[in-house]
């Protein structure tokens, strides 16, 4: 199985399976039927709401001949624990829910801060300004969890590089990963230039376009990675689905992609598409698209009152 290598020389699968969006019990069967066909990298993070019925998977394959050690698994910090104190009890529950006793990537899942207990801001005033709770002290309560070893790796999502070099200048832990919104439309080339010189492993979620988001997210005029007359030409000339050349695009360029299915031989497909590597001729191809499109736009942070703006966050 493919696999990059993180700032210390342990590696990370090239390919995982994402769990955003999985509901209704339904996250249990696609991890089990994930860690099945071989996937040894599961993401998870406490916002998707799914983290116990992901436990149930894990515990149930970790009875049988796949050991703990085999599985790269990686939560996040929601946005209303960043105060020091928050960050230990918001992971202990995650490690409880997914019944382990340590994970291997812990991310802060947004540069964006709200009140403590309010899982999802309604109005402005639900939010706290970041420089009330500075992400260099939410950092540090990260740091205290890998020193007890309840984490191997700590790392952040949907960064800047302004708000990554923050930690990497004043952290006493490198940031192993930076997980963001990454496919041909939106390639990161700037932010993934800077995570390769410092050694950050890009963990790139939506690699096929996110066709699934939710409507908040949605516009009508949002271009379609699988519309694209290049992406279907390549697929055909390697006998692949559209999906696997976007992934093996990723891959190739050295980007972890976490994709989300429920459909065993689309489970499949999946993870041998970070198995092969598209030819240069086709790199080209695809990054001459020509579009340029974010699905995750961020938006949803910017009520009136809030101190956040979605410009912000990415610049």
């Amino acid at each position: 199985m493919k696999s990059f290598t993180l700032h210390n020389g342990d590696q990370i699968p090239a390919i995982g399976l994402g769990t955003w969006k999985m509901e209704d019990g339904a996250a249990k069967d696609a991890v089990s039927t994930a860690l099945e066909v071989g996937y040894r990298h599961i993401d998870c993070a406490a916002i998707y709401m799914n983290e116990s019925d992901v436990g149930k998977a894990f515990t149930s394959a970790f009875s049988g001949d796949l050991s703990r050690d085999d599985v790269f698994i990686t939560s996040k910090l929601w946005n209303d624990s960043h105060k020091p104190e928050h960050v230990r009890p918001a992971l202990e529950r995650s490690l409880k829910e997914l019944q382990l006793d340590h994970l291997d990537l812990y991310l802060i899942h947004w540069p964006v801060a709200i009140k403590h207990g309010k899982w999802l801001p309604e109005s402005g005033e639900d939010f706290v300004p970041i420089e009330e709770v500075p992400i260099i002290e939410t950092w540090q309560a990260m740091e205290e969890c890998v020193a007890a070893g309840l984490i191997k790796h700590i790392g952040v999502s949907n960064f800047s590089i302004r708000r990554l070099q923050e930690l990497v200048d004043k952290g006493s832990i490198q940031p192993s990963a930076n997980q963001v919104e990454c496919h041909p439309f939106l390639p990161q080339d700037e932010l993934f230039d800077f995570c390769e010189a410092n050694k950050i492993q890009m963990v790139a979620y939506s690699p096929l376009g996110s066709g699934d988001r939710p409507e908040r997210m949605r516009g009508d005029a949002d271009p379609v990675l699988f519309e694209q007359d290049v992406v279907g030409s390549i697929a055909d000339k390697h006998s692949m689905s559209k999906g696997q050349v976007l992934l093996s695009w990723a891959a190739t360029r050295g980007t972890v992609a976490i994709p989300k299915s429920a459909n065993r031989q689309r489970l499949t497909d999946n993870l041998a598409a970070g198995e092969f590597s598209l030819p240069q001729e086709d790199m080209t191809a695809i990054d001459n698209l020509g579009i340029a499109h974010r699905y995750v736009h961020g938006k949803f942070f910017e009520m009136a009152g809030s101190p956040y703006h979605a410009d912000d966050i990415w610049s």
